[in-house]
């Protein structure tokens, strides 16, 4: 369970980057300095980089939990279950309890703007891709997944690209309601890939 202390120090963590991100958002992620963070978070600016090492991922400040939930779905799958499903059925689930990282909504409108219009959030963006490839991989390398930088490697593809064209709708004013459906699909196809070709089951 978790203790006092931790829950002060996430409590104090999400108000850092609840802050962050409505000062981004009034007025742009690259017209926001660090310093100016912390002030209106009436925190040291020291405090604000021992939560947060570097400044984009004030934005980005859910994606340890999107990679934990995308790795453990690999490590937890019941027998039988191929760890694309268990990713495809993790996303599912998480997308009913409307978590952000899974669910894209027209109201995130604001969080996409920003990055579309920040190189520095683009390439950072960029960075945790792979890093969460890079984590997938090694959690089916260990639960016995043949090929599992390959089948990693199509997993994050067809995840990203379902993400990104709802992500698109979204900065064209369209609400992407079938959103779930197209990540279902695009994993789909590579679960089947993976279950019918015999370089990754033979």
């Amino acid at each position: 369970m978790e203790g006092r202390r931790e829950r002060k120090k996430a409590a104090l963590r999400q108000h850092i980057s609840d802050v962050a991100t409505g000062l981004f958002v009034a007025r742009g992620f690259d017209q926001v300095s660090v310093s100016e963070i912390a002030e209106a978070a009436d925190v040291a600016r020291p405090t604000v980089f021992a939560h947060f090492p570097r400044k984009e991922d004030l934005l980005f400040d859910q994606y340890p939990e999107t990679e934990a939930e995308f790795v453990g779905a690999v490590l937890d799958r019941a027998d039988g279950i191929s760890a694309v499903r268990a990713i495809a059925d993790r996303a599912l689930f998480l997308a009913s309890q409307e978590s952000p990282p899974f669910l894209v909504r027209l109201r995130q409108e604001p969080f996409f703007r920003l990055v579309a219009e920040s190189r520095a959030l683009q390439a950072r963006a960029r960075e945790m891709a792979e890093q969460l490839e890079d984590a997938v991989a090694m959690a089916m390398e260990a639960t016995g997944v043949r090929q599992p930088r390959l089948v990693a490697a199509l997993t994050a593809a067809a995840y990203r690209t379902a993400h990104l064209q709802s992500v698109r709708r979204v900065l064209a004013g369209h609400d992407p309601v079938d959103h779930v459906f197209r990540v279902q699909a695009a994993l789909r196809v590579v679960e089947q890939a993976v279950d019918n070709d015999p370089a990754f089951v033979g």
